[in-house]
């Protein structure tokens, strides 16, 4: 692995199901030897296992509780606890309220509870949560989605990322994000809802979120079904003026330097 003091790794961003070549939204963060999945959507085990094995990660940190950032949960349980992977100790796992009751009624097939903290130790977000993970310090916010769900900075040595989950522009997000070295932010939304309850970001809510945040840079990720990411990066760089990639699976970048790699 990467000696980097802060790295991202784009295991999938698609939504809301995986694509042939790309699976849902999961990320790896990574400083010095501590390594955090965060979001388990479809398909992005199998590329964690990649990078590092379930029984080197330090913890998993669950966004909301969408299938598409959090389904792989399942099948990591099993993983943990009845196949060839050894645990000294449950996974430190970070999610929003419930989520050890959601994934036991997913996993529990007779009268007996599974043993979902067996595979998991489990800590429920809330607004201002934050938790020293070996390198790393996370962050998490409350943000808008229409259902409990945060947005994470991760800190380490002077270097910040930020990464929105799913969320309509919101004071918790622009605060969180504020003069961080990169923002990873959503873009499933084509355009804003005439309608109804606004819960995600348009490119140009990316965008002007990233400006708001001061962010160094803006990298675009879950970018909707009616945009391709050359669109939806086009339209971002008419309002923000820093640089601006997009989460390609696979694409690894180093917090703080130039370019993903």
């Amino acid at each position: 692995m990467t000696s980097d003091p802060l790295r991202l790794t784009v295991l999938g961003c698609a939504t809301p199901y995986p694509s042939v070549d790309n699976p849902c939204s999961g990320y790896l963060v990574s400083g010095a030897d501590t390594h955090v999945w965060v979001d388990a959507g479809s398909g992005t085990l199998a590329e964690l296992q990649r990078h590092v094995r379930l029984d080197e990660l330090d913890a998993i940190w669950i966004s909301h509780l969408h299938a598409d950032h959090s389904a792989d949960l399942l099948t990591a349980y099993y993983a943990a606890l009845y196949a060839d992977i050894q645990l000294d100790a449950p996974i430190p796992l970070y999610g929003p309220p419930g989520i050890a009751d959601r994934l036991a009624h997913f996993l529990t097939n007779t009268s007996t509870r599974s043993p979902v903290e067996a595979a998991f130790a489990i800590h429920e977000l809330h607004d201002g949560h934050q938790a020293r993970i070996g390198a790393l310090m996370l962050t998490s916010r409350a943000v808008a989605h229409g259902i409990p769900a945060f947005a994470l900075r991760v800190e380490t040595a002077g270097r910040s990322l930020v990464y929105s989950g799913d969320t309509a522009p919101c004071p918790g997000l622009t605060s969180l994000a504020d003069g961080c070295d990169v923002l990873l932010c959503e873009a499933e939304s084509a355009q804003v809802p005439t309608e109804g309850q606004q819960v995600h970001h348009t490119p140009e809510d990316t965008a002007d979120t990233a400006s708001a945040a001061r962010a160094g840079r803006l990298v675009i990720t879950h970018v909707g079904r009616f945009l391709t990411p050359q669109q939806a990066v086009a339209r971002a760089s008419a309002r923000f003026a820093g640089p601006i990639d997009y989460a390609a699976p696979g694409a690894g970048f180093s917090v703080g330097q130039a370019a993903a790699d």
